[in-house]
């Protein structure tokens, strides 16, 4: 190995041990924000490794995703100290997340249990790099797979009478866990409009078909009865309006008359567990961004 390849090596195995951050901002549009905000960055050393940025002229709005290195020396707080300045003029909404910290979930799941086990091996192969801090249930059918994996599981029955008290809870396990997100991996239970408000932007669900079309029970069967050629998945932020939220993530499958209900539900579990794992590593890696109804995703 020449002596340039052994330097160039030795950059890049720097670069690897410097810590990383992700930096999310938007603000009204306007010249001059890259310049600001990359121009602090540089003066601290930093080392930009990915940059996305997006004008939505509709509502005038510029948003953007920095993934960077930082030299040993310059911690959280200084790069905080150093965007100051442009965040204050531009009137930025920021966020700035260590890609070292290992970001937390609860799921949440009833009886179907594919998207559940789809996220457990995404993360057990690491292409989902997140801890799963809890499994909550209405049914004890989870019970098992959470003991496999070793996760606390948590067994709340819904009903009428008990619906504000079971959320209470889910909320108090946000809270005591520090979760990032709640994930509803099928999930049979209408959130209520106090905790989808109370978590938004933090809760993502997966519907099982393209929306707004067949919704409430049965969908395939729904899809079956109206001789469809497409089914889809589409997975979601949480709001008061059911199956309504922005979205994150969509995918499709091809189906035929020849299939049975039955082959529409196979077809759909196996869409519904890819879109969701994608939404969620998506959210995860802060590549979304609420644009009011919708989102922009940097992929």
């Amino acid at each position: 190995m020449t002596s340039a390849a052994v330097a160039q090596a030795a950059n890049i195995d720097t670069a690897l041990e410097q810590p990383g951050y992700v930096l999310t901002l938007s603000c009204a549009d306007r010249p001059g924000i890259v310049a600001a905000v990359t121009t602090e960055l540089a003066a601290l050393g930093a080392n930009i490794a990915e940059s996305n940025q997006f004008w939505d002229r509709q509502t005038g709005i510029f948003f953007m995703r920095l993934a960077f290195t930082a030299p040993a020396g310059v911690d959280r707080d200084g790069i905080e100290r150093a965007l100051r300045a442009p965040i204050e003029r531009f009137g930025m909404k920021t966020t700035l997340a260590p890609m070292s910290r290992k970001p937390k979930m609860v799921i949440m799941v009833s009886k179907f249990d594919h998207a559940l086990l789809h996220l457990l091996y995404q993360i057990r192969v690491g292409w989902l790099d997140a801890e799963v801090v809890g499994i909550v249930s209405n049914h004890p059918d989870a019970g098992k797979i959470a003991a496999a994996e070793n996760i606390a599981f948590h067994l709340w029955p819904v009903g009428k009478d008990n619906k504000a008290e079971q959320e209470a809870k889910v909320i108090a396990l946000v809270q005591e866990t520090g979760a990032d997100l709640v994930v509803l991996a099928r999930y049979m239970q209408v959130l209520s409009n106090t905790l989808s408000t109370r978590l938004f932007g933090k809760i993502i669900n997966i519907h099982h078909s393209f929306l707004p079309s067949f919704k409430g029970a049965k969908p395939y069967h729904q899809a079956h009865d109206r001789g469809v050629k497409i089914i889809g998945a589409t997975a979601h932020y949480v709001t008061p309006d059911l199956d309504e939220g922005p979205i994150i993530e969509q995918e499709t499958a091809r189906v035929t008359h020849s299939m049975s209900a039955d082959d529409l539900v196979a077809a759909g579990r196996d869409v519904e567990s890819r879109v969701l794992a994608r939404a969620v590593k998506l959210h995860l890696e802060n590549r979304v961004m609420l644009n009011g109804h919708k989102t922009v995703v940097f992929g």
